[in-house]
């Protein structure tokens, strides 16, 4: 990695010839750092946070978001998205992202009209050009400007700079939009959905700090970090007994452990 002021000037660099912008900001590591570089490149006052909620998201990633955007002082704008409007999405086919990511950068860009913002941006990292990303197609479509990417910044180094600048985010988990533990091809449902959340929010409460439940119909498919494993195994009673207590009959413990996008695997 670089020396972290190098990394920063690199990503700072991004925001040269830009007036003000609106930030896709969901409040973790990635978002949160890109908000951060914009606020000290361009002025907190050019700069405006667009956060959305929706039963794809948990509720705690509109809490940190707010207590981020309030710590950075910049203006944050919440809004309701309504993929679960657009059949393409439900139906849940591999690029079920572009349909989700569209309609999301859709209303980015109202809030950014409305607020006279010239430039869109979001917070997808170099890491992320290493999977099925649909999402990214959408935003290259809409003309969102991606800094991490451009400054060449993965997710290490993106949590090196955010420790440096004092994000509280630095250490976050990793969030995704729920729906991407529905197997593609089947169809998504605020029901299934709310028993992915239930079900994750019980493992969080057990300790286990970076985890996945993967919705199989009745199965869940529980993923916690490798270290985890064992832990997992030791209260494994308890573990089964509150996933169950969130909406399925039977649980299985993933022996590979948490990974990012293990849906795409099949």
């Amino acid at each position: 990695m670089d020396d972290p002021r190098t990394a920063m000037g690199r990503l700072l660099a991004q925001f040269d010839g830009v007036g003000s912008v609106c930030v896709a900001f969901s409040g973790g590591v990635d978002s949160s750092l890109v908000l951060a570089a914009a606020a000290r490149a361009l002025g907190k006052e050019h700069v405006v946070a667009f956060t959305a909620v929706s039963p794809t998201y948990l509720p705690v990633e509109l809490t940190t978001a707010r207590d981020v955007a309030a710590s950075l002082g910049v203006e944050h704008v919440v809004s309701a998205t309504h993929e679960f409007d657009d059949p393409r999405f439900v139906g849940n086919p591999r690029e079920r992202c572009y349909f989700c990511k569209s309609g999301l950068l859709d209303e980015l860009a109202r809030v950014a009209a409305e607020h006279g913002c010239d430039t869109l941006i979001d917070g997808a990292n170099a890491d992320d050009l290493g999977d099925h990303r649909p999402g990214l197609r959408a935003a290259a479509d809409r003309g969102v400007r991606q800094p991490l990417i451009a400054a060449g910044i993965g997710k290490d180094e993106v949590r090196r700079l955010a420790r440096e600048l004092g994000l509280a985010t630095w250490d976050a988990p990793q969030h995704a939009c729920l729906a991407s533990r529905i197997p593609y091809g089947e169809s998504i449902t605020v029901e299934k959905l709310a028993a992915v959340a239930a079900a994750e929010q019980a493992l969080h409460e057990l300790g286990f700090r970076q985890c996945r439940v993967r919705h199989h119909g009745t199965v869940a498919r529980v993923e916690v970090e490798v270290g985890d494993l064992e832990r997992a195994v030791l209260v494994r009673e308890e573990l089964a007994r509150r996933v169950r207590a969130a909406g399925f009959v039977y649980v299985a413990l993933d022996l590979d452990g948490f990974r990012t996008g293990s849906m795409n695997e099949a």
